[in-house]
């Protein structure tokens, strides 16, 4: 299935109303000037849903958590200590530290990560994951998607992340991996603020996508329950 041919499909499942997911992946081509994004680059990658890439880099991304989560530099000092004692997030600042070694983040070798709407997407192969804003309703019809042809109990996760933690670390790995687990995100209450206060987010790994493409048409997305939904998303 191609790019195009997807998002007509996508159309047809969620209707007009449902946001084009973004397509995002490493690489060693910016898509956009480096521009300046804020601390938290959540609202940034938010933002390309309404059209314009985003380019991040180790010289625009400026927050601590946000260069390690993104591959582009090692966790600095102050993040253990920021997430166990100001934040409140996890009891010590040792379990952040084993958190993280858990994550087995491995610094990228490429200067940028690119995100793009999916229309602008030429190739699958430009992408490492592909990124859903997603309400209840739009979340429902991707899990179902997502469960048609997996019965393994991680087929859809949600774990303790930051807000880019969970869009791109945990895909990322579970890409470079072949893994299965599609990753629901956006739990993070520091970052929410910078999303709709009825969203959270849905990531799929490349590797996965590109089973999930070919049981679209037979999974519940175009059956008569999720109708019911559609015709609420877009109500």
């Amino acid at each position: 299935m191609t790019v195009k041919e997807f998002i007509e499909k996508y159309r047809q499942a969620f209707g007009e109303k449902a946001p084009l997911p973004i397509a995002f992946g490493y690489s060693d081509t910016p898509v956009s000037e480096i521009r300046s994004v804020p601390k938290c680059l959540v609202g940034s990658i938010s933002n390309v849903r309404h059209g314009d890439p985003l380019t991040l880099s180790a010289d625009n991304v400026i927050c601590g958590g946000g260069g390690l989560y993104t591959a582009f530099t090692e966790m600095p000092e102050r993040v253990p200590v920021f997430v166990s004692e100001v934040e409140h997030y996890k009891k010590t600042k040792e379990m952040v530290v084993d958190y993280v070694r858990g994550l087995n983040i491995e610094l990228t070798k490429k200067p940028y990560l690119n995100f793009v709407r999916i229309d602008n997407l030429k190739e699958w192969s430009d992408a490492e994951a592909l990124l859903f804003f997603a309400t209840p309703d739009i979340l429902a019809g991707l899990c179902s998607w997502a469960f048609y042809d997996n019965n393994s109990a991680d087929a859809v996760v949600t774990q303790f992340s930051s807000g880019c933690a969970s869009i791109v670390t945990r895909p990322i790995r579970e890409n470079k991996t072949n893994g299965r687990s599609c990753f629901i995100g956006m739990l993070d209450p520091s970052a929410r603020p910078l999303i709709p206060e009825n969203e959270l987010t849905f990531t799929i790994p490349m590797c996965r996508l590109m089973e999930m493409l070919n049981t679209m048409d037979d999974s519940s997305l175009y059956q008569k329950a999720f109708s019911a939904l559609r015709r609420r998303i877009n109500k």
